[in-house]
């Protein structure tokens, strides 16, 4: 395995995740804004590393297994995270919602990957804008500075279910013929 560097920012990224954890449960009043700036940096590189992979055509088996993972994990620990700290059913449920479908899309990905046709369940454009949605609602919800970023997070963040679910449907959708053959 070569390593390059869109490989080596993934793996940065999965090595701020217990860092971020960590700084979620620090006891001083500075710890949700670097909470919320490890997690703005995992999200950057996210970004960067697709980008310099498809750039300096760097893609590699490993890479484009690790990345949607590092991806993944980072946001359903941040998910978590929030979910706890607001402990209400009006956090929980979208963070659960949104868990539940990247369980779902995954295995669907991959099932339609087993059967040659992955390309029906490809990436689309509302998963962008779900994502973008996902991620500064979280931002907002880890860093909490003050009432007004909370209620804009948590707007985000049921944007970002409803986003969810839309996209889910879609990719139901592409693969219905698949998923309902006998």
């Amino acid at each position: 395995m070569r390593l390059n560097i869109p490989t080596l920012l993934t793996l940065f990224r999965v090595i701020l995740i217990p860092f971020f954890v960590l700084a979620f449960y620090l006891p001083f009043y500075w710890s949700p804004f670097v909470c919320a700036l490890i997690f703005c940096v995992a999200a950057i590189t996210d970004w960067f590393d697709g980008y310099l992979a498809r750039r300096w055509n760097q893609s590699t088996r490993f890479g484009a297994f690790l990345d949607p993972v590092a991806d993944k994990v980072l946001v359903a620990i941040a998910m978590v995270l929030v979910a706890e700290h607001y402990h209400t059913w009006w956090v929980t449920l979208p963070a659960a919602t949104m868990i539940a479908r990247e369980i779902i899309i995954s295995a669907l990905r991959e099932w339609m990957a087993e059967m040659g046709k992955r390309s029906r369940v490809a990436v689309s454009w509302i998963g962008k804008v779900k994502t973008t949605a996902q991620m500064m609602a979280l931002v907002g919800l880890l860093w909490r500075p003050n009432i007004w970023v909370e209620y804009a997070g948590i707007a985000l963040f049921f944007v970002a279910a409803g986003l969810t679910l839309w996209s889910m449907l879609q990719y139901l959708n592409a693969a219905r013929g698949d998923l309902l053959e006998p």
